[in-house]
Parts: C-alpha cells; sequence; structure tokens
C-alpha cells in the first residue's frame, strides 16, 4: 500500500479525481441556483407584463374621462340631461328633474340629480342607457329603479339617480 501511495502519479491522480468532483458538485449546485432565479424572474416578468396591460387599460379609460371632461360645453347637470334626452327624442317623457346635490371635488365640481322618466319600453331604456354611458361629458348613474307602469304593464316607469362631473 505504501508503494502506491509512494507514487506520484497515483497521488496526483486521486487528488485531481477529488479536485474534479469538488468542481462538478460546486458548478451544478450554482447551475441550479441559477435556474431557480431564471424561473423566479420569469414569474416577475409575466406578473410585470400583467400590470403592465392592466395599467395601460387604466390609463386608456382615465384618457377617455378626461377627453370627456374637456370635451363638453355643458355647464349643469340639467343642461347633460336635455342634451342626452333630446338626443333620443325622449324629452317629453321625463316627469321631473331635481338637483339633489353639488359638491366640490379636487378635479372640479359634482353635481346630482334625481330624475323620473314615465312610460318607456324597453328599447327607448336601452336607449337612455347607452347614451348616458356614451355622453361626451362625465355622467354616470349613481342609482336606478326600474318598475313596470300601472296603466300599461308593457312600459316602464324609471328613477335615476345621475351625477355629473365637470372638470375646473
Amino acid at each position: 500500500m505504501r508503494e502506491l501511495l509512494k507514487d506520484k502519479r497515483i497521488i496526483y491522480g486521486l487528488s485531481g479525481l477529488v479536485v474534479f468532483v469538488i468542481a462538478l458538485t460546486l458548478a451544478i449546485n450554482l447551475l441550479s441556483s441559477e435556474r431557480k432565479e431564471l424561473r423566479l424572474l420569469k414569474e416577475q416578468r409575466k406578473e410585470i407584463l400583467t400590470l403592465k396591460d392592466e395599467f395601460l387599460s387604466l390609463r386608456q379609460r382615465i384618457d377617455i374621462v378626461e377627453g370627456k371632461k374637456n370635451l363638453s360645453n355643458v355647464q349643469g347637470i340639467i343642461q347633460a340631461i336635455d342634451e342626452v334626452f333630446l338626443s333620443i327624442g325622449l324629452k317629453d317623457k321625463i316627469k321631473t328633474v331635481k338637483s339633489t346635490n353639488r359638491r366640490e371635488i379636487k378635479e372640479g365640481f359634482e353635481e346630482e340629480a334625481d330624475l323620473q322618466i314615465e312610460k318607456v319600453n324597453m328599447n327607448e331604456m336601452i336607449n337612455i342607457f347607452y347614451r348616458i354611458e356614451n355622453a361626451p361629458m362625465v355622467l354616470t348613474i349613481r342609482k336606478a329603479v326600474i318598475k313596470k307602469s300601472f296603466e300599461n304593464p308593457e312600459l316602464l316607469n324609471i328613477t335615476l339617480t345621475l351625477s355629473f362631473l365637470k372638470g375646473k
């Protein structure tokens, strides 16, 4: 056995093999940790892309609302309601409009009104909601109550609480 250990070639070979095994183990560990880090970075990238898409969608919606605020020259909720209902020819179906609240917010002024509409059919109701949604101003429905008309069950009576936002 001493003769084997004395032979330098065997000692160098065994020590080289030990160093190679240690280096190989370190390389495998390093590669494994790099793969884990790569997987984590890919997951983070996917989350960032999802957040980017959500951000762009929200930014587009904000730009639409900002454009609506600057586009309209309507001064109050009564004028906004008149404009919406005149465009669909249903101004005569409005029973009452009551301005209920006006307050100043940091973006401008918000004004609310209660609106009663009588004897409209389903198609007219859909047109009303569509026109409010796509009005060239910031006009939102806070509350809606829809009931059948007492005189004709095929017609509807609608009570809306609308909110109008006017920028400064």
